[in-house]
């Protein structure tokens, strides 16, 4: 516990220095981006030593808060996602410190620094809080950080218009993570994280306000319409920490929350189940129909998010049907795709942001061609497209792969409506991984591949060595953690055993067993890649000494193939679109053809978010006509607020008294 609360304070104070920095902004750089890295490398000892199973640690300091202690404490399940946190933070600040050099376009390169390290802090506390006060303030304090990153460049209205959604979004959930602790406490102390408590509510209840909750940092769907507007619009290393780890921090709080309200019904794990398929159908679905990289990629989130809610729903229904195995299985896949989205999401984000950076667009439509201006970003973004599309060897198929055991073992070992939930979790893990596939080989086909679009694909190139960094490690991640897999379980056991505690499930024993066949998955992948290696080198060796000339990409016989003959990112996904057009809304613009030989034409297709615009716009409309009304009470006169607040005393010392 000393070595994290060291690094909270490298963080905060490193982050008030370079905003105290000013007018010296290479310093604010210097000092911002260096204060994260230091701080994340010594926060990331104690993490690290947590998730291997060391005994817990545990600070308690009074306070004079109502209700509140800082009682901060470090468990394997908090030691996981926090070493999530503090790897892809750091890894985010060294791309950041280039990626936001000091230009006189970006005159508050201090600012993003305190508040980025502001979040990396915060975030660190909320997984390790022990109290319902302090969570909550650290869970603010998060929240705003980020708002105000998504907001930093906001002299662009998209930017201010995510914010506001975003701020909308989290007080939302934040009211009902109000009222599930006020639930979850007993009236007899203080509120805490631990066991012991009587809840004053029923336990489906607070499940309910708990999933409604952490739900919309998640990002489940219909709970997810902040996730693709705030993710674009904030710069790049902070759109990988934002998806890659904090929307994550929705995912832990839910697990706490499992493990506070005792055992689980299995129509709570038929709930997560449902709500994973949903948003694993419908994320890649939207995903699949957009035009914009970042926006893209936002997507994917939700679709991951939604495989890690089918993993622990899996797990419930199993542990509640009395099939460890599977319930291992299913917790098992499902906290290690927290850590393998985090990897593969992080790079790909860290990528586009060099995309951007290098070109000026991420808009698909202007792009391609890039893989011979930027071979060593469409190397590293092919590593993060093909883990997160759940192909082997990498580590996204290693996770998916756990998860689709735990169906499996529920199939075989289950009865009656447990095998309806094994089915369902097996068709719809594969679809997604279909349509996945599908969508990054748009992605990086029209991107990398071709001939160059426009004038920005054109002045393509390499970031900086500092840019190129952080994606070379994390690739080497997404490839580490595919080949090592039999290794990587054996690191879940701790974790894996806060969720099980209590229900007495073999976790050692289930993983065990299963990493003896990752063991011949994994060798079968590093025999591929020596393959594929040695090939490389015998041709290496075979052209050495002889003339080896370039020439332009194959048209398909034309003598002068231009950009305007290849695939755009609509017509490539117009066949899998066009079955899917009365769930996604795709709107379809093209100009006029005319003549016989025909100067101009254009078409393009798009896919509104139809949960935005047919379900929240007209609640949010509704329920600003419904308070319109009620501003005749607001009349501008002490006398009546001071009633008000009378009337709610009385209200509230009647209700009291009922109970």
């Amino acid at each position: 516990m000393p070595l994290l609360l060291i690094a909270l304070a490298i963080l905060v104070s490193t982050g008030l220095a370079a905003l105290a920095a000013g007018g010296r902004r290479a310093w604010a750089v210097r000092l911002g981006a260096g204060g994260a890295v230091a701080a994340c490398l010594v926060g990331l000892v104690p993490a690290i030593r947590a998730v291997a199973g060391a005994p817990d640690e545990a600070l308690d300091v009074a306070w004079s808060l109502p209700g509140g202690a800082c009682s901060l404490g470090l468990d394997p399940l908090s030691g996981f996602f926090l070493a999530a946190i503090l790897a892809l933070g750091a890894l985010a600040a060294v791309y950041g410190a280039e990626y936001l050099a000091p230009t006189p376009e970006r005159p508050r390169v201090g600012a993003a620094w305190w508040w980025y390290n502001l979040l990396i802090a915060s975030m660190a506390v909320v997984v390790c809080a022990r109290n319902a006060v302090l969570f909550l303030i650290a869970w603010e304090i998060m929240t705003l950080a980020s708002f105000f990153l998504v907001v930093w460049e906001d002299h662009r209205e998209d930017a201010r218009r995510a914010g506001w959604t975003y701020l909308v979004a989290a007080h939302i959930g934040t009211a009902c993570l109000i009222g599930f602790f006020v639930g979850l406490g007993d009236t007899g102390g203080p509120l805490g994280l631990g066991a012991g408590h009587a809840p004053s509510l029923g336990a489906g209840w607070l499940f309910l306000l708990a999933l409604l909750g952490f739900g919309v940092k998640a990002g489940f769907i219909p709970l997810h319409v902040w996730l693709p507007e705030a993710h674009p619009a904030a710069p790049s290393h902070v759109s990988a920490v934002m998806s890659g780890v904090m929307i994550k921090i929705g995912i832990y709080g839910l697990l706490r929350a499992l493990t506070l309200l005792g055992p689980a019904p299995a129509s709570w794990g038929w709930v997560l189940l449902a709500v994973g398929i949903v948003s694993g159908i419908l994320g890649v679905l939207n995903a699949l129909a957009q035009h914009d990289l970042k926006r893209l990629l936002a997507y994917h989130s939700v679709e991951n998010i939604g495989i890690i809610a089918m993993g622990i729903g899996l797990g419930v229904i199993a542990q509640a049907a009395g099939c460890p195995a599977a319930a291992v299985l299913g917790y098992a896949g499902g906290l290690l795709h927290v850590a393998n989205h985090a990897t593969f999401k992080g790079l790909l984000f860290l990528d586009t942001g060099s995309v951007v950076h290098a070109t000026g667009t991420r808009h698909l439509e202007d792009l391609g061609g890039l893989a011979k201006r930027m071979p060593r970003t469409a190397f590293t973004f092919l590593v993060g497209a093909v883990a997160i599309s759940g192909l082997p060897p990498l580590n996204g198929f290693v996770s998916e792969f756990l998860i689709l055991l735990a169906a499996f073992s529920l199939l075989t070992g289950g009865a009656g409506w447990t095998v309806v939930a094994a089915v369902a979790a097996i068709a719809s893990l594969a679809m997604i991984g279909t349509l996945a596939t599908a969508c990054f080989t748009k992605a990086f086909g029209v991107v990398f591949l071709g001939e160059p679009r426009s004038d920005h694909a054109r002045r393509g190139h390499d970031p900086a060595p500092a840019m190129q960094l952080p994606s070379m490690v994390l690739a080497a991640l997404c490839v580490a953690g595919g080949l090592g897999a039999p290794w990587v379980v054996g690191w879940l056991a701790a974790p894996v055993g806060v969720l099980a505690a209590g229900a007495g499930l073999p976790v050692g024993a289930v993983l065990a067993d299963t990493a003896g066949l990752l063991a011949v998955v994994a060798g079968a992948g590093a025999a591929f890649l020596a393959l594929a290696g040695a090939a490389a080198y015998a041709r290496r060796r075979l052209l050495t000494g002889r003339s080896v000339t370039g020439d332009a990409t194959w048209g398909c016989g034309y003598a002068a193939p231009t950009a305007r003959m290849q695939y755009t990112a609509s017509s490539f996904a117009a066949p899998l679109v066009k079955y899917f057009n009365s769930v996604l809304g795709t709107r379809k613009a093209h100009g006029a053809v005319t003549g016989y030989f025909p100067r101009h034409g254009s078409f393009s297709t798009g896919a509104p978010d139809l949960f935005a615009t047919r379900l929240l716009a007209p609640t949010f409309r509704g329920v600003s006509g419904l308070l319109g009304r009620l501003r005749g009470m607001q009349a501008g006169r002490v006398q009546l607020y001071v009633a008000y607040v009378a009337a709610m005393l009385v209200a509230l010392l009647l209700w009291e008294g009922r109970r």
